[in-house]
């Protein structure tokens, strides 16, 4: 089993849920994202999204897109990316997603890159932007060197969509809980429960759900039903807030803790 399969296994028999937060990695640079990645783990992430920037990012929100701008601007390359994640592997078993649009990893060539991604120590792969009825070769090459391949669905998604996607997913299945871009939101769809309670009768896998969450309340409801939450722009947000600071990295661990309710006074930039 990979590292998020171990992940998912202890938190089901401990009868807890995971947080996984997102970053764009590389924003501002590469050496920052490091230091962001180990306050994430000691803050309590369980897994940890990092986001490939690309210069077309159609389903991200503004604070994603800026992510995206300074992290091109500082270099960063899925090279760079992979050297990032032997560099944590030095200090860190935390489970390790990549997310990207497909056309940057589809540059490198599937099987070299999932060889690569497999040897630095990465544990799965999300193409953001590639349908399942042309993912084999995506998921042929991650299989072939153990790595999961993560696929998301939409609230829009048929039945029919969603056991194909449910089929090809590893690791566990990725629930937009909304249609639209990335970004924080005040509160989450009220179609949520019945969208989640709808996958499992098409999957075992655990169920993470992502975009819009930025409150404990979201962590919280959305615990009640899926296995994980994702939270991405709010974090981002913060990152942007405390560029060129010393204490970015310490102040996305708090907001972190926060989230998760280890901190249970309000969050100051939250007020």
């Amino acid at each position: 089993m990979s590292r998020i399969d171990e992940k998912f296994k202890t938190l089901r028999s401990e009868g807890r849920k995971a947080f996984i937060p997102y970053l764009t990695a590389g924003d501002p640079d590469l050496d920052a994202t490091l230091e962001i990645v180990l306050a994430m783990e000691d803050a309590g992430a369980d897994i940890i999204e990092l986001g490939v920037p690309f210069s077309d990012p159609i389903a991200d929100g503004p604070v994603i897109q800026r992510a995206t701008e300074r992290a091109l601007s500082s270099g960063t390359s899925v090279e760079g990316i992979l050297d990032l994640v032997r560099k944590i592997r030095l200090s860190s078993e935390i489970p390790l997603l990549l997310m990207s649009y497909y056309n940057p990893l589809l540059n490198q060539g599937l099987p070299d890159l999932a060889r690569k991604a497999s040897d630095a120590g990465l544990d799965g792969i999300l193409a953001s932007d590639l349908t399942v009825e042309e993912s084999q070769p995506f998921v042929d090459a991650m299989s072939a060197v153990s790595l999961n391949s993560v696929f998301l669905v939409a609230p829009t998604s048929s039945d029919e969509r969603v056991e194909k996607i449910a089929g090809a997913t590893t690791g566990f299945l990725y629930a937009v809980s909304r249609t639209g871009v990335t970004g924080a939101s005040k509160a989450l769809s009220d179609e949520l429960v019945g969208f989640v309670r709808n996958l499992r009768k098409h999957t075992d896998r655990p169920i993470a759900v992502g975009f819009g969450i930025s409150a404990p309340e979201q962590v919280r409801a959305v615990w009640k039903e899926a296995d994980a939450a994702v939270v991405g722009s709010a974090i981002v947000r913060r990152i942007e807030e405390r560029l060129g600071q010393a204490d970015m990295a310490a102040s996305v661990g708090e907001l972190i803790r926060w989230m998760r309710g280890i901190r249970l006074e309000p969050d100051p930039e939250q007020r």
